[in-house]
């Protein structure tokens, strides 16, 4: 079997064959831009492939994301319509952004950019603490990432809150889902994370709309997709003090533009798109049981419904 490879950066060919090769050392690896015999590519695992590339392989049978987000796949105009499509199902990404909710949560829950602020002033003072019990945290999107997330916030005591497309039922939390009860559920939202697949229609959900429904002073995490924010939104929040703060992970244009003011803003603290990092090994050997499994005809997990966008 051939397995087209186009990794996230350059750097990650050699860490993705290495891993691939150990879990099956007979899978050929090729690399993009494969400028063989296009009949060859029976299988692929990309990151943000150019539009049309895919089409180009009239044997492809699966493209493999690498990644839990879909929408740099889905996007391209050319793309077969019946082509499967397979979201990245690694403990590693769930682990990883389960961490990241945790410590953003904590962050805001702790005044920590206050703290930041008086150390910069050199002021030694502190900010009276709210008791877990009465923070009310709510995530957008209940899947895998925001299951897991929910599970490792519970034992600090948050009043736990979630919004999805479709009802969910999760013990502990307050669940709301659909359009019509998405104010409902933000207007007792104080710190706000989103981990809502990126979607027709979650694009720009983050918007002057949502922040208005949220308690004034809210803090707002988002570690899903860039296109899920509306950038000049969230500034003006910050700006009325409708928003107090932002954690943010990604963006609509990464990194942002050296006039960003994504990079100065006193009350947003920003990573490089890291929040969810892929462990190669266990990631490779997913691939190769994602491929044999297909192969099998046997059903897989991630399989991208292309009506929902997920």
């Amino acid at each position: 079997m051939a397995l087209l490879l186009k990794p996230e950066i350059p750097d990650q060919y050699d860490v993705w064959r290495d891993a691939l090769a150990a879990a099956d050392p007979n899978l050929k690896i090729l690399d993009w831009p494969y400028k063989g015999d296009p009949s060859a590519v029976e299988h692929a695992l990309v990151w943000d492939p150019p539009e049309g590339e895919l089409a180009r392989y009239r044997r492809l049978k699966l493209v493999i994301s690498i990644g839990a987000g879909v929408d740099h796949i889905l996007n391209d105009p050319e793309l077969p319509a019946d082509l499967p499509i397979l979201r990245m199902v690694e403990p590693g990404l769930t682990t990883g952004m389960a961490e990241y909710v945790v410590w953003a949560v904590l962050s805001h829950h702790r005044f920590m950019l206050d703290y930041a602020q008086m150390r910069k002033e050199k002021i030694w003072d502190l900010v009276a603490q709210v008791p877990p019990g009465k923070r009310r945290v709510g995530i957008m999107g209940l899947g895998v990432l925001g299951r897991v997330a929910i599970d490792r916030l519970k034992p600090f005591g948050f009043r736990l809150r979630g919004w999805s497309r479709s009802p969910k039922d999760i013990p502990g939390v307050t669940c709301f889902h659909g359009p019509a009860s998405l104010k409902e559920f933000l207007s007792e939202t104080e710190i706000l994370v989103c981990l809502l697949p990126l979607t027709e229609e979650t694009r720009h959900i983050l918007n002057a709309e949502t922040f208005a429904a949220l308690p004034r002073g809210a803090a707002v995490v988002n570690a899903g997709r860039g296109g899920l924010l509306k950038e000049k939104d969230l500034l003006a929040a910050l700006g009325e003090g409708q928003v107090k703060e932002a954690t943010l992970d990604v963006f609509e244009t990464e990194p942002p533009g050296p006039r960003s003011a994504m990079w100065r803003h006193p009350r947003i603290q920003m990573t490089p798109h890291i929040a969810s990092m892929i462990v190669f090994e266990t990631a490779a050997q997913q691939v190769v049981e994602a491929i044999r499994r297909f192969s099998a005809g046997e059903q897989l997990d991630g399989l991208v419904d292309r009506a929902k966008g997920y």
